[in-house]
Parts: C-alpha cells; sequence; structure tokens
C-alpha cells in the first residue's frame, strides 16, 4: 500500500483503478485510458499530481544557490516564469528533470519527480550549504491538480473571479501566477506534460477535494474526465517527452538525451566539467524516436535491432500510439543509426518488427 494522496477518497468515490506508482496509490484508469487520452486530445482531462513533490528555495541567495545546484541559469529567470532543468551528478549524469518556478526575488518552488523528492531534497539542501538561502520540503502540505486539454482555459476561467480573467489569458507557457479558481487560493501554471494547452494548481492539501470536485462539475459540460496514469504516460509519450526512469537516469547524460542546450557551461554548476568535456565530442547512443507500420507495440527493456539482428539500443517507452493508431517509442540506439529515416527493427516478443526512426514529437497540436 503506498501513500495516498489527498485526493485519494475522490478517486476511490469514482471507481478508479488504483495502482502503486513510486510509492504512492495512483489512479491508473477510471474506466478507459483510451477515453481519457481522447478527452485530452479533444476536450480536458483532469489529473491528480500530488505525488509530485515540491522543494522550495528561499533567502537572498536563493538564485545563487541554485546556479550552483542546476545545469540551468535560474538567476536569469523573471519573476512568474518557470524553467525546465537538470540537477545532475558529479560525472554529469542526471539525477532528475525538474521545473522551477520564480515566485519572487528570492522565492523558488522546484517540482521534482516522485521517485526522487528525499533525494532531491537532500542533494539540494547540500548544495545549498554555504549560501544564504534555505531548502524546504512543501511535498506533503502542497497538492497538484492538473487540467489538460484544448478545454482547459475556459474550464479554469469559469472558475474565476472576473477580475482575475486576464490572468489565464495572459499567462504565457512556463509561467505561473497567484489566482482564485473556485474560491480557493492557488497558484496556477501553465507548462503541461501532454502536448495541449493546460494548467497547474497547486494548493493547500486539505483544499484539494473541494477544488476536484468544483473542476470536475465546471468541466463535465466542456467533456471534461478524470484521467489516470495509464493515459498521462501514451499522451506525454505522443509529445516525445522524456520519463525519468525510463528516458532519463544516472546512466544516461544530457547530451545523449537530446537535452544538450539545458547545461549553461558559462557558469560554474555540480557537473560543470564533466558536462563540458561531454560536450566536445559525439555521444556514442542517442534517444531517437521510432515510428512503426504494424499494430504491436513496443515496451520499455525491447533490444533494438539492425541487419541481421545486431542489438544496436534499447527501447525506453513504447505504445500503440491513441492518436495516431500505430506504435511509437522512444529508445537510445547507436549515434550512426539515429539519422530520420533509419531504418531498424525492434524485437517484439521474438518477432522482429520494423520501427523508422524519426524526430519527436510525435503528435503536435
Amino acid at each position: 500500500m503506498g501513500t495516498r494522496t489527498p485526493l485519494h477518497a475522490e478517486h476511490e468515490a469514482l471507481g478508479a483503478a488504483l495502482t502503486d506508482f513510486a510509492g504512492w496509490q495512483m489512479p491508473l484508469r477510471y474506466d478507459s485510458e483510451l477515453a481519457e487520452h481522447r478527452a485530452v486530445r479533444t476536450a480536458a482531462g483532469l489529473f491528480d499530481l500530488s505525488h509530485m513533490g515540491e522543494i522550495e528555495i528561499t533567502g537572498p541567495q536563493a538564485a545563487a544557490a541554485l546556479d550552483h545546484a542546476l545545469a540551468g541559469k535560474l538567476s536569469a529567470v523573471a519573476v512568474g516564469r518557470a524553467k525546465y532543468s537538470l540537477l545532475c551528478t558529479a560525472e554529469g549524469t542526471v539525477l532528475d528533470d525538474l521545473v522551477v518556478y520564480r515566485r519572487a526575488q528570492d522565492h523558488f518552488l522546484a517540482v521534482v519527480n516522485a521517485t526522487n523528492t528525499p533525494d532531491d531534497l537532500a542533494e539540494l539542501t547540500l548544495r545549498a550549504k554555504g549560501f544564504d538561502a534555505t531548502v524546504t520540503d512543501r511535498s506533503a502540505e502542497t497538492a497538484l491538480i492538473a487540467v489538460q486539454g484544448p478545454r482547459a482555459a475556459e474550464i479554469v476561467c469559469g472558475l474565476l473571479p472576473q477580475a482575475q480573467l486576464d490572468i489565464v489569458t495572459a499567462l504565457k507557457y512556463y509561467a505561473a501566477g497567484p489566482a482564485t479558481v473556485a474560491g480557493h487560493d492557488v497558484l496556477l501554471a501553465r507548462t503541461g506534460y501532454t502536448g495541449e494547452d493546460g494548467f497547474e494548481l497547486y494548493l493547500p492539501a486539505a483544499q484539494a477535494p473541494a477544488l476536484w470536485r468544483a473542476l470536475l462539475e465546471a468541466g463535465r459540460p466542456a467533456g471534461l474526465i478524470p484521467a489516470g496514469l495509464a493515459s498521462r504516460d501514451t499522451l506525454r509519450l505522443e509529445a516525445g517527452m522524456a520519463l525519468y526512469g525510463h528516458e532519463l537516469s544516472t546512466a544516461t547524460d544530457p547530451y545523449s538525451a537530446g537535452l544538450g542546450r539545458l547545461p549553461r557551461l558559462d557558469k560554474p554548476f555540480v557537473g560543470r566539467d564533466a558536462l563540458a568535456a561531454l560536450a566536445e565530442r559525439e555521444p556514442t547512443r542517442k534517444l531517437v524516436g521510432l515510428r512503426g507500420s504494424g499494430r504491436r507495440a513496443a515496451r520499455a527493456g525491447y533490444p533494438v535491432l539492425a541487419g541481421t539482428g545486431t542489438v544496436v539500443g534499447r527501447v525506453t517507452s513504447g505504445a500503440l500510439s491513441p492518436t495516431l493508431g500505430h506504435p511509437i517509442a522512444l529508445g537510445y540506439v547507436d549515434t550512426a543509426l539515429s539519422a530520420p529515416g533509419t531504418e531498424l527493427a525492434i524485437d517484439v516478443r521474438g518477432r522482429a518488427e520494423t520501427y523508422v526512426v524519426v524526430t519527436p514529437p510525435f503528435y503536435r497540436r
């Protein structure tokens, strides 16, 4: 039995199939994962993401501490904006990928993967030593609800006071600010992980059930339905987005993963020297998109083959795309075979299925 989110009773009342994920009891699906996926692509889906970790970094040197701790330059992020960045090891591999919001000049909120929250907290605390900055875990007291889909803005606007309607229309991608949704004070963000427009609502855990029910009721006429982890995974895969533990890990580096734009080598940070050395040479393997032509989906761990059956890589994520109707996958392959258009095969339960290298994302709205 994993830890329960503040919305656990809501999921039970909706008849969700629950699963253990990163030590949390999470809704896998409520009814049909296919219907949930399609709702996000055509209308809207409502997600409980309260398992994610929220770590606050505050103080006069909070920005400097994060510049030292992370691969990105957080001191350059404007108040009210967010940045996707990496927490790297001294060897230049990825401890976690995270989104950091700058709430005020000396106040940041890092949102980290659930499975990595304790390690990230310890690492950020260690890296902030020597700086006038305080690292505080806000995970237990914070709930996170996401509304994703083409009608997300309409649904959220319907629950805002008239005076705040311009907050949603003015909120850019990778930005966040305070708002009052259905009477609840939230941090309203527009980052997303599905390939659609959408919003994340951060609020005190005790208030989450009331807001969840208000969003469900307000969104129902627009086609919003609750959505679980299964549809979230196929949505993010279609959008070509990495999942920690699959595409990213301490066995991968940003250059192999196609995230070479993230490390700012013009500043000192943990892992900078190792990453500078990696940047000088071609990676031996690269993360690529793979498009299949049949109906048999590849799954994480399946071997990628070339020529007469030589193993040249490994699938990290794969599914039959509900939107596109054919199999898609992400995986690492030998760099020499990573060019778009390269024909490869994937060993799907003992049978070689043809796949072609493509550049993600597989789906664009």
